[in-house]
Formats: C-alpha cells, sequence, structure tokens
C-alpha cells in the first residue's frame, strides 16, 4: 500500500529562521505565530466559529527532517545525546512519518487581510515556513491530564533561565518582538547536553543573529548582527 498524499493547507510564519533557538516544545516560550492558508484552502467558512477556541492543535511536517527510512531508537537530548530510547517515545522530529503536533494559543482570527483568513497563534515551536497539514480545535475536558506521568522527562519543561540583555541591543528588535525572544532565549535554546560558559552560541529571530553565553542559570547577549 502507497503512503498517503498530505495536502500541505497552510504555513506558519514565525521569528525563527533555523532550527536552533526553536522552542522544544509548544507553549514553553511565548512567541507569535501567522498561518497562512494556501490557496485552495483559503476559505473563511473552513475557519468559522474558530474564534471562539482559546487554543487549537496544529498537526505539522517536519520538513526539513524529513530522511529516507527510519530508525527504531533515537537519542533525545533530554537525556544527553548518549542514551537511546524508542522513537515513539519521544517527540523526535525523525519519525516513520516526520509528523508533528503542537497545542498554541489562537489570538485571533484576521478575515481582513489580503490573504485571509489568517490566524495569529502564540507560543509555536516551528521554523517559518513549516507546512501545517491540520487544524483542530483544543478541548480542554479531553486534551488536558494535569495528573499525568512524563516518562523520562520528569514532565516538566525545565529550569527557565535569567536573560541579561542589554538595553542598547535589544532596542534592535521591534516592540512586539521583544518579550517573544527574551522568552525563548529563557527557554535555553542550548542543547541539553552542552553547557559551556565560554562557548558562543548564535540563534536567529526576526532576521537577525543573536550572540550569546550562558552561565550560571543566565544568558547573557553579547551582539545582536544584521
Amino acid at each position: 500500500m502507497s503512503a498517503p498524499a498530505w495536502d500541505i493547507i497552510a504555513r506558519i510564519e514565525t521569528p525563527f529562521d533555523q532550527k536552533f533557538g526553536v522552542p522544544r516544545q509548544s507553549g514553553i516560550a511565548d512567541c507569535p505565530g501567522r498561518i497562512v492558508f494556501e490557496k485552495p484552502f483559503r476559505d473563511a467558512d473552513a475557519v468559522r466559529g474558530l474564534e471562539g477556541f482559546s487554543h487549537i492543535w496544529l498537526i505539522w511536517q517536519f520538513d526539513r527532517a524529513l530522511r529516507q527510512g527510519w530508525s527504531p531508537t533515537v537519542r533525545p537530548p533530554r537525556l544527553g545525546g548518549n542514551e537511546r530510547v524508542g522513537v515513539f517515545a519521544t517527540r523526535s522530529p525523525f519519525r516513520p512519518n516526520g509528523l508533528g503536533l503542537s497545542a498554541v494559543e489562537l489570538e485571533r482570527v484576521a478575515l481582513d487581510e489580503p490573504d485571509s483568513p489568517v490566524l495569529y497563534v502564540r507560543g509555536a515551536d516551528m521554523v517559518s515556513g513549516t507546512p501545517i497539514l491540520d487544524i483542530k480545535p483544543y478541548l480542554s475536558y479531553a486534551d488536558s491530564y494535569p495528573d499525568a506521568s512524563g516518562g523520562f522527562t520528569g514532565g516538566d519543561a525545565g529550569g527557565m533561565l535569567t536573560v541579561d540583555f542589554p538595553p542598547e541591543l535589544l532596542a534592535r528588535f521591534d516592540s512586539g518582538q521583544r518579550h517573544g525572544l527574551i522568552s525563548a532565549l529563557a527557554a535555553d535554546p542550548r542543547p541539553r547536553y552542552q553547557d559551556d560558559p565560554e562557548r558562543v552560541y548564535g540563534m536567529t529571530y526576526g532576521g537577525r543573529n543573536v550572540r550569546f553565553t550562558v552561565s550560571d542559570g543566565t544568558v547573557h547577549v553579547i551582539a545582536v548582527e544584521g
């Protein structure tokens, strides 16, 4: 049996042009997203009633991590990148079908823009341009299990970092971008197994490269390029 042909219904625009720096999970950083439907699905009737929901599920494709074949085990960064566990016990992008699942906050449904309907969301964990395959409303009575166990992750996102962002560098970003950027840095973009206070990291956000170090639980932004 041949694999199904997925229809890309939309693409999301985010401040992230590269994979490094994208939050590890949806909702842990307050980063904005703009979902624009592909023309065959650009129909206001298709989102009628969606504005009544505070959150939505996005089913999407890891289009930058697609591979031929698959491996039954992967090495999650949460375990230091040294221990293998089953792929279906992780949210690794290297999966048989390369599908991602994210719950995001729906800020508003715009019907008055040239490419409307457009969905404005927060908490996205995707590179800009990521293809969206489906959208469904989030239902708290069915989708939330506060007492669920978290396996090897411990059930939490890990500690948040303090961010030292010099005002003159932060001013390089529009006021609407600053909160999301600080939120993404506080969520610690580094691989879990890296903890070198001398290492300089770089992540793109809003078209600019943010250079930083991390020491003693604090992100120190040292430069903004671009």
